[in-house]
């Protein structure tokens, strides 16, 4: 099993590790509660280098982006990021990825840890012999910095802080980092590259700061209460950008690998959609468990405890789709109601 550059320094912390991916990780320190709302008040720190991420160079590069990618690369200018999807002939999401372009040929992709592997052969595989894809997962620390006081902590830690969705590099220790607006919490904050062995000594920096340790359980629960989509549970290759309720990441003027059948999808109408719920009881949805509404049915794709809203929330499928207000989702035998929003659920109560 693979360990992360912080992994003796998660283990001071006091981590609890889980296997996510073939990668030993803190799901979590304190507790995933405390973790959670030290993020919406204050300001976290996530090791999420089981993340995967590669360089991009040489002339091509942005092309190659362009056919492999569904949203529009070439619209960022060098020190912007930008979400896509790589999807496969048939418009099934074969990974979500955050591209952060540092020059006209030059980027760094960050797939999901699970699918790195798949999607760096997939650029490989396609690449032109001007394209450089050098992976970089194994000799870099990924950490991201997230809540209303990460801008503060980063810019004391690095003299420097990146605005939203914008790309910068920063030094630490004398170790080179690019960091980038983006995360998964819905907060702000960023997500920091650094060469591993630097890796300790800026998240006890940060730690110094006044971030607090967190782990992958409350960096779960924090980007479902945002309605943020887990590649696995809410997108598959089975699942697309347009029943994901995510067609805003299609740009449907540059051609590229799935074009074709979203298209389709979108002449014929689809046959199913991502609903989300609040629970009115007490009770907790979980992936898998059955979800029905108005004569549709389907699956629950993510359910967990919400702390911002003190109960249970979730997403999932419903086939057909329907425009409904109210959901079931059957736990333990007894269908049990919900009531249907607009993600994010923060303010729904």
């Amino acid at each position: 099993m693979d360990r992360s550059p912080l992994h003796d320094l998660n283990a001071e912390l006091g981590a609890r590790f889980v296997d996510f991916a073939g990668w030993e990780m803190p799901v979590q320190f304190e507790g995933v509660i405390a973790e959670h709302q030290a993020v919406r008040s204050e300001c976290g720190v996530f090791d999420v280098s089981h993340l995967g991420r590669f360089q991009l160079s040489g002339p091509g590069a942005t092309d190659l982006l362009q056919t492999l990618l569904c949203n529009d690369v070439a619209r960022i200018t060098p020190g912007r990021a930008q979400y896509t999807m790589a999807l496969n002939p048939h418009g099934g999401v074969i990974d979500d990825i955050i591209v952060w372009r540092m020059d006209d040929d030059d980027y760094w992709v960050l797939p999901n840890g699970a699918n790195y592997d798949t999607i760096v052969e997939r650029f490989g595989a396609a690449a032109p012999s001007t394209v450089t894809v050098t992976p970089r997962r194994h000799d870099t620390a990924l950490v991201a910095v997230q809540g209303p006081a990460a801008p503060g902590v980063m810019a004391q830690v690095l003299g420097d802080k990146p605005g939203r969705f914008r790309v910068i590099e920063a030094a630490f220790d004398g170790h080179p980092i690019v960091a980038a607006g983006t995360g998964y919490t819905g907060e702000r904050g960023g997500e920091l590259v650094v060469a591993a062995a630097g890796a300790p000594a800026l998240t006890r920096a940060l730690l110094a700061a006044g971030a607090v340790a967190c782990g992958l359980g409350a960096r779960d629960t924090l980007r479902l209460e945002m309605g943020f989509p887990l590649w696995g549970q809410d997108l598959d290759e089975d699942t697309t950008p347009l029943e994901a309720g995510l067609e805003w990441v299609v740009d449907w003027d540059h051609d590229f690998v799935g074009r074709e059948a979203l298209q389709r999808q979108r002449d014929d109408g689809l046959t199913k959609r991502l609903v989300a719920f609040v629970m009115e009881g007490r009770s907790i949805a979980r992936h898998g468990y059955p979800l029905r509404a108005d004569g549709s049915s389907g699956t629950v794709a993510s359910g967990n405890y919400s702390p911002g809203l003190g109960r249970g929330i979730g997403m999932g499928y419903l086939s057909p789709p329907a425009a409904v207000s109210e959901v079931e989702v059957e736990i333990r035998g007894t269908w049990t109601a919900a009531r249907a929003v607009d993600p994010p659920f923060l303010g729904k109560d």
